[in-house]
């Protein structure tokens, strides 16, 4: 469920052969921070069942990618959500382990934001089929908390942080926040340990990144300027990873010379070592119900982070290449599991926030 950004900046000599491409990082082109103002704004419910309310929340949650695997419909006692095969992404994973994660991670934000409007949720998974979560949702006294507040101001920021410990309250309140039943989480603060996981990530990256496979399907997630986020509403915006826009047909002609193994290593040192600390979460049984679980836990996880101030991002190679799996969980004190997402967090500036599209495009009919 990583959110990969892209060393442009390594390319930045080839930007001469586009015959002066060069000044399209400059070139009037739409307003990205204004066009993406309105995802961020607050709405009022207009009751504890009102769709279009909740779907606003629900769809700003996390998703790899920013792939947005998922599709919202009313039901007689609430709603449902439902994977959308078609946004999946079966090299990096040919599971869909990290859509279901996302649809764990929709759903927690739909429960905070009916939680907040009035209404009680309680959530289940129904197996059959490509498997689909219920929403019930019934009445109940409003209760607003910091996680609801998060929704707007979350973010994957995808930069290199600030360093520096996280004091041993929050990191309690981190754990005490992403409780979740079915799964669990580590988290790894020791400099042995970060040394360990650096090691695995760069080497299960440098497999990544050699599958040209794995590069293919990338680039066809990556927006390379404003307009291209703003017009498909989804993919990764470079401009969201602190790198220069490009016209579209450079950023796909750039992008298999830039995004390589050298360029990515060099990037991945920096943001781990930069990095305060890593969460690693487990499911207690690898299976579509228990990645929902991860998804909510995770996503409360990064909620009460960033309530406290805090940046997060994934780094999930080691759990991407099954190959680094198990050493990854020995590590984390937990031999024998599926490790299941890899969570840096610490400080640092915000950036650009990713895209969405419409909620229209989202709700399907009952």
């Amino acid at each position: 469920m990583r959110r990969r950004d892209v060393l442009i900046g390594a390319g930045a000599g080839a930007l001469a052969l586009a015959g002066g491409a060069a000044t399209y990082v400059s070139t009037a082109t739409p307003d990205y921070a204004r066009a993406v103002a309105p995802l961020r704004r607050p709405r009022a419910a207009r009751g504890p069942r009102d769709l279009e309310y909740l779907v606003q929340y629900a769809r700003l949650a996390a998703n790899g990618h920013n792939t947005q695997p998922w599709t919202f419909a009313e039901t007689p006692g609430g709603v449902a959500i439902r994977p959308d095969l078609s946004r999946a992404t079966p090299v990096v994973d040919p599971d869909d382990h990290h859509l279901y994660v996302s649809l764990g991670c929709a759903a927690e934000n739909l429960l905070l934001a009916a939680s907040a409007a009035g209404a009680a949720g309680a959530l289940s998974f129904e197996a059959e089929g490509e498997g689909r979560l219920l929403v019930d949702v019934a009445e109940a006294d409003p209760v607003r908390s910091d996680l609801f507040d998060a929704i707007l101001l979350r973010q994957s920021t995808r930069s290199d942080y600030a360093g520096g410990a996280v004091p041993a309250a929050t990191l309690a309140a981190l754990e005490n926040a992403s409780a979740m039943g079915g799964c669990d989480i580590a988290l790894l603060t020791a400099k042995p340990e970060l040394t360990q996981l650096e090691e695995l990530i760069v080497a299960a990256n440098d497999r990544q990144v050699a599958n040209p496979a794995f590069v293919k399907e990338l680039a066809q997630w990556m927006r390379f300027n404003p307009r291209s986020a703003i017009a498909s509403g989804d993919g990764l915006y470079t401009g969201s990873t602190g790198n220069p826009r490009l016209p579209s047909w450079l950023g796909r002609a750039l992008f298999p010379h830039v995004f390589t193994p050298d360029a990515e290593r060099e990037k991945i040192i920096g943001q781990v070592r930069s990095t305060s600390g890593f969460a690693i979460f487990f499911a207690d049984r690898s299976d579509p119900a228990h990645w929902v679980q991860v998804g909510r836990s995770f996503e409360r996880f990064a909620l009460k982070a960033t309530a406290l101030g805090l940046r997060l991002a994934l780094l999930n190679q080691p759990v991407e290449e099954p190959a680094f799996r198990a050493d990854l969980a020995a590590l984390a004190g937990a031999t024998g599991k599926r490790p299941d997402l890899v969570v840096r967090f610490g400080h640092a500036a915000p950036l650009p926030m990713s895209f969405r599209r419409p909620i229209a495009d989202v709700v399907l009919p009952a």
